[in-house]
């Protein structure tokens, strides 16, 4: 493997906010899964080990949603999802009991329009097969692109949209579901800018989280009055994308352009003591 080193990489941390010694930057490319094509948003399935990715051409564009088999201890070639459709589909999530997926879709046109993205969701049966991926309602889906869903413990689910009512370009916003109605409501001047902020990835144990912006990928802190930005993480050329935090809250995956002509690959960050996390395909 290539191993990397970002002279602007700052902090690693799993809680609080206080600064630590910079991690390493691993180029992390499974031979089944680079290609010349640009690879980004992973998602690895609870259940089968399976690994989920969009991949898209060299300019960022023509997301399609694959899927790499684990099979006896190794990925094999990618294949398309079994929930693919025409169009573009991205940003796979799957919940902790691997039994909801969340991805965003234009099945609804079919299209390769990016602004005719939706959040979908699709539940899995107990046979392993997956069910009729449904778009979830207004005021979640809305007349503008959504794309980026990430739901976390306390209820709510994350998203990107340049819908109206933001403070820029692309914002952050985060609905939650009550009594079998969504409401929608913008993270806030505090958090979103009259620049892009597009993706957000909270840690799963809710202290800090990854935020990803026309400057690359930014740190973010839970305080008692919401979500803080801090300072930027790893980036190399600000095109710096999907992040995926570990199960432990320490390491994470993201994707950026690899630069010198070559496509986007996905990186893994660690703790500088090594003691991190190893995402593979389990030999079963």
């Amino acid at each position: 493997m290539q191993w990397v080193t970002t002279a602007s990489v700052v902090a690693l941390l799993s809680a609080g906010s206080a600064r630590a010694p910079a991690p390493t930057i691993q180029h992390w490319s499974p031979p089944a899964i680079s290609s010349p094509d640009w690879e980004s948003h992973p998602a690895f399935d609870p259940r089968t080990g399976d690994l989920w990715f969009v991949r898209s051409d060299k300019s960022f564009s023509g997301w399609h949603l694959l899927v790499a088999r684990c099979e006896r201890g190794s990925w094999q070639p990618p294949v398309a999802a079994p929930i693919a459709k025409p169009g573009l589909e991205a940003d796979p999530w799957f919940s902790p009991d691997g039994k909801t997926l969340w991805f965003i879709s234009t099945r609804r046109t079919g299209s390769n329009r990016s602004a005719d993205l939706d959040i979908y969701r699709v539940e899995r049966a107990a046979d392993g097969s997956w069910g009729e991926p449904a778009p979830l309602p207004a005021p979640v889906n809305s007349d503008s692109a959504e794309w980026f869903p990430r739901p976390v413990k306390d209820g709510w689910l994350y998203f990107g949209s340049r819908r109206a009512g933001g403070h820029g370009k692309d914002d952050i916003w985060r609905a939650r579901e009550r009594n079998g109605r969504w409401s929608v409501e913008n993270l806030g001047p505090e958090f979103n800018t009259a620049d892009n902020e597009s993706e957000f990835q909270p840690a799963p144990n809710g202290r800090w989280g990854l935020l990803s912006t026309d400057q690359g990928l930014v740190r973010v802190v839970a305080t008692a009055h919401g979500w803080r930005r801090e300072h930027p993480f790893a980036n190399q050329n600000g095109s710096e994308i999907g992040p995926l935090i570990a199960p432990d809250s320490h390491s994470f995956i993201f994707s950026r352009d690899a630069g010198d002509g070559a496509s986007g690959e996905l990186f893994l960050a660690q703790p500088p003591d090594g003691v991190g996390w190893a995402p593979g395909c389990p030999a079963r």
